[in-house]
């Protein structure tokens, strides 16, 4: 979304029909992993704090975290630096700081993390075939702490 020059991102997995075991499980941790991402979404932390924190969780479900697509900057332009992996160690990266916009968003499988584009050159899928879950808001830090802004 283009709101008077600025950009929002937002994305959510919805299951269709009755769904159970992993594949429910799987949504649940995608959704959890996004509210992990934001706790750590702090002035003064760096960004891979986001990183680690998703991917230990994630990883601690015995989930994978999809290692292609990674969250990013976002304001005038839809993707704008830094890029914000979903895996890697913490402290690392450019400190956050108050004012800074992202678009944290975990993709995370069932299977392997491994990913690729289909024909079409738009859909992303599972190298393995596995299901997997994406859920993302566009998050501002403030001096108050993460503020979603995509709620």
């Amino acid at each position: 979304m283009n709101y008077r020059g600025y950009f929002s991102d937002a994305a959510v997995t919805l299951p269709v029909g009755k769904i159970e075991g992993l594949k429910k499980k799987l949504i649940e941790v995608a959704s959890r992993a996004l509210d992990i991402g934001i706790a750590q979404a702090v002035a003064g932390n760096n960004l891979t704090d986001i990183s680690f924190g998703i991917q230990s969780f994630v990883e601690g479900q015995g989930f994978s975290v999809v290692r292609q697509f990674v969250g990013h900057g976002i304001g005038r332009a839809l993707h704008e630096e830094p890029e914000i992996p979903n895996f890697g160690k913490p402290h690392l990266g450019p400190q956050l700081k108050s004012g800074m916009v992202l678009a944290i968003e975990p993709m995370i499988n069932i299977g392997g993390w491994e990913c690729r584009i289909t024909a079409n050159g738009w859909t992303a899928v599972t190298s393995d075939g596995a299901s997997s879950a994406h859920f993302e808001h566009t998050v501002a830090i403030t001096d108050k702490g993460p503020e979603i802004l995509t709620k």
